[in-house]
């Protein structure tokens, strides 16, 4: 878990979380806009479009950790739980995939919109899975979310591309990587962890990729390519820095800025704007999402003296870790 960064200017600091945040978020939404312009402007393979999402990040990774001095490549490879980190790592894998080919037929602020829902998913599988059971207000918000992707998707409408179907995939694979991010940082170093989601989804990858090759048309094609990886490495690199600075409950609110940054891209890229529907829904998914996270701050408080009191570690299991799980490896 990363803690907060000791400074003598607090309000600084978290100024500065705040804006890795927004920075993280629009390198996210550069991502996809890119992923999606390669699909279905430049006429590339899905699987030579993933695949090179995780061959820059990886190749990246394996120059600047031991430019570094982080750590050895020997230490790379050595997890605690391998059969675990193979799984996250498919898991990674899936929800990239997933999202892609939703993105062939969406427009960037609906994808991200059922995205969105992924950290009320993981609230309710808590429970069963991790033993971290919500109350019934925290339930109430949920289902405000899952009323909230209803308004958007609309189910029977007719309105909405069958290629939500990927949308909703992304999404629930999205939402088992989280808790088994979260369940991982009690073995493995996040470096540790995140080499292994890099080298399986680039080896893994071959195969579809070569099937699925086409020859970029232009440079522009060719430098998007590269850039998936780089948006993506300097994305994450910024959101776990800003968690670095100040505590979740401070800056998770700005990760659903997100959908402004998705709807700029649409427009600036594709011409694409969002329906009245769509950010309806929205909304009522980020108000959600940030009540989760006022609520998890609120109760943290007295668990955390608790645990302090006792002499155990100082943070309770909360949603918490949920949004330090929840950055695009």
């Amino acid at each position: 878990m990363h803690k907060p960064v000791q400074s003598l200017d607090p309000a600084r600091q978290r100024l500065r979380a705040i804006g890795f945040m927004l920075m993280a978020v629009a390198l996210f939404s550069g991502l996809d806009a890119s992923a999606k312009f390669l699909a279905t402007r430049a006429g590339l393979g899905m699987g030579q479009i993933v695949w090179s999402r995780f061959i820059v990040q990886f190749l990246l990774l394996l120059v600047l950790v031991p430019a570094f001095g982080i750590m050895s490549a020997k230490a790379l490879f050595t997890a605690n739980r391998p059969g675990l980190q193979l799984v996250r790592s498919v898991l990674m894998v899936g929800t990239t995939a997933f999202n892609f080919l939703a993105l062939q037929y969406m427009r960037l602020d609906q994808t991200i919109t059922i995205i969105f829902l992924a950290p009320l998913v993981v609230a309710l599988l808590a429970g069963p899975l991790l033993g971290e059971w919500v109350g019934r207000r925290r339930i109430a918000a949920v289902l405000v979310g899952f009323v909230g992707v209803l308004v958007a998707v609309r189910p029977g409408l007719g309105v909405m591309h069958p290629a939500v179907l990927y949308a909703f995939a992304a999404m629930l694979v999205y939402a088992l990587f989280m808790l088994l991010t979260r369940h991982m940082a009690e073995f493995d170093p996040p470096l540790v962890t995140l080499f292994y989601s890099m080298f399986v989804g680039t080896f893994a990858g071959i195969p579809f990729a070569i099937a699925d090759w086409h020859a970029p048309p232009d440079m522009l094609s060719w430098a998007l390519l590269g850039a998936l990886g780089v948006l993506g490495g300097l994305g994450h690199w910024l959101f776990l820095h800003a968690y670095r600075l100040a505590p979740a409950s401070a800056i998770a609110p700005f990760l659903y800025m997100q959908l402004l940054t998705m709807v700029a891209f649409g427009y600036a890229v594709f011409g694409d704007l969002p329906d009245f529907w769509t950010l309806a829904g929205a909304s009522l998914i980020v108000a959600s999402g940030v009540y989760l996270v006022h609520r998890e701050h609120r109760l943290r408080l007295p668990s955390r003296a608790a645990f302090e009191q006792a002499g155990l570690i100082g943070e309770a299991p909360a949603m918490q870790e949920v949004f330090r799980a929840i950055g695009r490896l």
